[in-house]
């Protein structure tokens, strides 16, 4: 009896994780053809900022081999390679074939379909894993976590991008307001997906703070974490060390 409600059990989280890793991929799929231009606008080009902060923490040596994880449209996966070293390699992995479809057409680039609590790498064999805006999608995070530093060889590291929780007593309220009331009116007048601009809000409200999220990283088998605050604390970037 016990081993078969073990098994009933496994195939009914396996189930939940597929729905859950379906419907990421359709909405991303849908959002995909606007997904550059509305980032833009919503975070009012300061995600730029941002990126170039993050591939700072990331840049890889001769024959380094990095995976942006959740890599979208591609726009840290180009960058990286841009500003590391010749030979450097960075693949672009992500649920949606849609994003992938707009990376491939922006320029040449290595894409894969892959889920980040299953990469599809060889443990110790990558320099860099590069994540941006992608970890609070994810169904589940001390997973894929753990997935990021079972693919770090010796010395690699892990670089973390995402929204966070602002501080102070009146900014997170005016913050909260403009994500989850304008933002999505915002998309909307741009032809984009209310419903997925609805569910991004919502998918920070459960995610870890900055703190917590570094100690999901020493948690995982980090060493070294720390994390830094972006335009007071709407965003973060969380460094891992192998």
């Amino acid at each position: 009896m016990s081993a078969a409600v073990a098994t009933t059990g496994h195939a009914m989280r396996v189930g939940t994780a597929r729905d859950h890793d379906r419907r990421i991929a359709e909405m991303f799929d849908r959002v995909s053809p606007r997904y550059d231009l509305l980032n833009r606008v919503l975070s009012l080009g300061t995600d730029r900022s941002w990126r170039r902060r993050a591939i700072a923490f990331a840049r890889l040596g001769p024959g380094g081999r990095a995976v942006d994880v959740g890599a979208g449209t591609g726009d840290l996966t180009f960058a990286l390679e841009r500003r590391s070293a010749p030979g450097a390699l960075v693949v672009a992995a992500d649920l949606s074939k849609g994003m992938l479809d707009v990376a491939t057409r922006r320029g040449r680039i290595r894409a894969i379909i892959a889920n980040a609590e299953s990469l599809p790498f060889a443990d110790a064999s990558l320099d860099r894993v590069i994540t941006g805006f992608t970890v609070r999608n994810v169904g589940d995070l001390p997973r894929a976590l753990r997935e990021f530093r079972r693919v770090l060889r010796p010395g690699g590291r892990a670089v973390i991008l995402e929204l966070s929780h602002p501080r102070g007593r009146v900014f997170p309220f005016v913050y909260r307001f403009y994500f989850e009331r304008v933002a999505p009116r915002i998309a909307v007048l741009f032809r984009g997906d209310a419903e997925a601009y609805r569910y991004l809000p919502k998918s920070l409200r459960v995610f870890p703070g900055a703190e917590a999220l570094a100690g999901l990283l020493r948690d995982a088998g980090f060493a070294d974490v720390r994390f830094e605050r972006l335009t007071l604390g709407i965003a973060a970037i969380h460094v891992g060390e192998v």
